[in-house]
C-alpha cells in the first residue's frame, strides 16, 4: 500500500506539465470507489477531500479506512486534504487525525485576523508534515457550511497575494475569479465568465506557486434533465465552462475542486433507477449505477478537463 502523501509533488510537477490535479469530494463509500477507480483506469494522480459537512455525516473515522482502502486497491498517489476547514481546531483534528493536507478558510475575516489564523495552523500542520492551502477572496453560493451572498462575494485582489503567503506560509492559495460554490453559479442567459486578468497577475506576482480553484462543478445538464424528469425541481442553472477550466489547468492554477457534478450525478442516477424500478429496494441495486456514472465523470473530467491522466 502507498501510504498518503501531500500535494506538494503533485502541484509541482502540475505547473510544470500546464495541467491540473482533481480534487473531488468524498462523503460515503460509494463515491469513493467511482472517484478512485477512474483515477485507477487512466493512472492520474488524485486528492480526495472532505468537508466538515462530510466529516460530521460520514464519521472522520470511517472516513479514513476508506480511504485507505482505495490506497490498497489502487496504489495511487493520494493526498487526504480538508476542504474549508473553518478554525484552528478542525485543522488541527485532521492534521493529528491523518490527513496530509488542510485548508484553513479565513476568506470571511479582514486580511490581518486571515493571516493569522492562516500562520497558526500552517505553523501547527507543517511541523506534523502537512500542507496548507489558504484563501483570499470570497466566492458566493452555498456548500456545506459555506454559505455567501452574491452580494458579499469578492474577488482575490492580486497586490495582497505576495504578502499573504510571504507571512502566513502556506503551500498553496484559493483564490476568487469568479467560481461559485453549488449548483447555481450562473443563470441562463448569463454568459459565464472567469476573470482570467486577475490569475494571470497572481502568477506573476507568484511564480511557480500552485493556486487552487473552488466551485469549479459544470453543473452538467443532463444530471440536471434526469433529476427534473424524475421528481426534481432544480432550476435551471449553467456552470463553469469546461473550456475556461482547461484554460486556468494550463496557467497558474495546480487543483480544481469538484463536488457539486458528483452529487448530481448521483442523485440523478438514484432518481431515474427508482422511478424505472419503483418494486426495488436493495440499495445495491441502484448504488451500483450511481457510482458507476461518477466513475464515467470523473473520468471525464482527468482527461478531457484536467489533463492529469497517465501522470500518477
Amino acid at each position: 500500500m502507498m501510504p498518503l502523501v501531500t500535494s506538494t509533488e503533485m502541484f509541482k510537477k502540475a505547473y510544470e506539465g500546464g495541467y491540473a490535479i482533481g480534487a473531488f469530494n468524498v462523503n460515503n463509500m460509494e463515491i469513493i470507489q467511482g472517484i478512485t477507480e477512474a483515477a485507477y483506469e487512466v493512472q492520474a494522480p488524485l486528492i480526495l477531500q472532505v468537508s466538515a459537512g462530510a466529516r460530521k455525516y460520514a464519521n472522520p473515522t470511517y472516513l479514513m479506512k476508506l480511504v485507505e482502502a482505495a490506497e490498497i486497491e489502487t496504489g495511487l498517489p493520494i493526498c487526504l486534504h480538508l476542504d474549508h476547514g473553518a478554525d484552528f481546531e478542525v485543522c488541527k483534528g485532521c492534521v493529528d487525525g491523518g490527513f496530509t493536507s488542510v485548508m484553513i478558510d479565513g476568506s470571511k475575516l479582514p486580511f490581518e485576523e486571515n493571516v493569522a489564523l492562516t500562520k497558526q495552523v500552517v505553523e501547527y500542520a507543517h511541523a506534523h508534515g502537512v500542507v496548507v492551502e489558504g484563501e483570499l477572496g470570497k466566492l458566493a453560493g452555498i456548500e456545506d457550511d459555506v454559505n455567501v451572498a452574491a452580494a458579499d462575494a469578492s474577488y482575490t485582489r492580486p497586490d495582497e497575494v505576495e504578502e499573504f503567503v510571504t507571512r502566513t506560509g502556506v503551500d498553496s492559495l484559493a483564490i476568487a475569479i469568479g467560481t461559485s460554490h453549488g449548483a447555481y453559479k450562473f443563470k441562463p442567459g448569463q454568459k459565464p465568465q472567469l476573470k482570467f486578468d486577475i490569475l494571470e497577475e497572481v502568477g506573476k506576482r507568484l511564480p511557480h506557486f500552485p493556486i487552487v480553484l473552488h466551485g469549479a462543478s459544470s453543473v452538467i445538464p443532463a444530471y440536471v434533465e434526469m433529476i427534473n424528469a424524475h421528481g426534481g425541481k432544480m432550476p435551471d442553472a449553467i456552470g463553469v465552462p469546461e473550456d475556461m477550466l482547461r484554460q486556468a489547468a494550463k496557467m497558474a492554477v495546480c487543483k480544481i475542486n469538484i463536488d457539486s457534478d458528483l452529487r448530481l450525478a448521483m442523485t440523478g442516477t438514484i432518481r431515474k433507477y427508482m422511478a424505472e424500478h419503483p418494486d426495488h429496494f436493495d440499495p445495491r441495486q441502484y448504488l451500483k449505477p450511481a457510482r458507476a456514472n461518477i466513475k464515467e465523470l470523473v473520468k471525464d473530467k482527468l482527461v478531457h478537463v484536467l489533463g492529469c491522466d497517465g501522470k500518477a
